[in-house]
């Protein structure tokens, strides 16, 4: 699988591609292969490195990269009404899970195994009241709260 890694505002990600598609985000740092290349990198990490970078500078509101993230039938349909929510604006587990006719628990433990989290964009979900619920990226609620920042959203 190759990956590539970068430097954000969040901390080393590392990317991962699968059979020609984005298959993981992961927040990795030295202890666990940062900026070490596994195999070549390929023009569509390179892309994917590029759309963060402009995401994070506020010069990218959508990504368009090709996506497979590995997960149950009910996860992948999770993260596909994830990928609908605008940049900037927010949804709630429970609008999710009236919507794919679930429990809000189940959304937010699809949410919490969402293995592409910034570019699926996870951290727009919210919980009854607008309370911020929970976040599973590296930093939790500091890191939902920034990138809800980041893209102009008030957050809690």
């Amino acid at each position: 699988m190759a990956r590539i890694s970068l430097v954000s505002p969040l901390g080393p990600l590392t990317l991962r591609e699968e059979r020609g598609a984005l298959a993981s985000l992961t927040w990795e740092g030295p202890a666990n292969g940062f900026g070490r290349e596994a195999a070549p990198t390929s023009p569509l990490l390179a892309a994917a490195k590029d759309q963060l970078e402009a995401y994070f500078t506020g010069r990218l509101d959508r990504f368009d990269l090709p996506l497979a993230p590995a997960g149950t039938r009910f996860q992948r349909s999770v993260w596909e009404l994830l990928a609908e929510v605008p940049y900037g604006a927010t949804d709630s587990y429970g609008s999710l899970a009236r919507r794919l006719r679930t429990a809000p628990r189940a959304v937010g433990a699809a949410c919490a195994r969402n293995p592409i989290p910034i570019v699926i964009p996870c951290h727009r979900v919210l919980g009854a009241g607008e309370r911020l619920g929970g976040y599973s990226g590296r930093g939790g609620l500091e890191t939902k709260r920034f990138l809800l920042r980041l893209e102009g959203t008030s957050a809690p």
